[in-house]
């Protein structure tokens, strides 16, 4: 499961929700402040770490 970060149009908060990444196109974000959906995925920066040293 990734974890995705959204913002609410109404209440302007931030908040993370958990899709698995085959169902992201058809999930529905609501956000758990205010029970909206007008939500909008926000880009978030990622890092990796492995164990093989380059």
């Amino acid at each position: 499961m990734s974890q995705y970060l959204y913002h609410c149009q109404d209440c302007e908060k931030d908040f993370t929700q958990q899709h698995h990444i085959s169902d992201i196109e058809k999930a529905e974000a609501t956000c758990p402040h205010c029970g909206s959906k007008r939500v909008h995925q926000l880009v978030a920066a990622f890092s990796a770490v492995t164990s093989k040293k380059s």
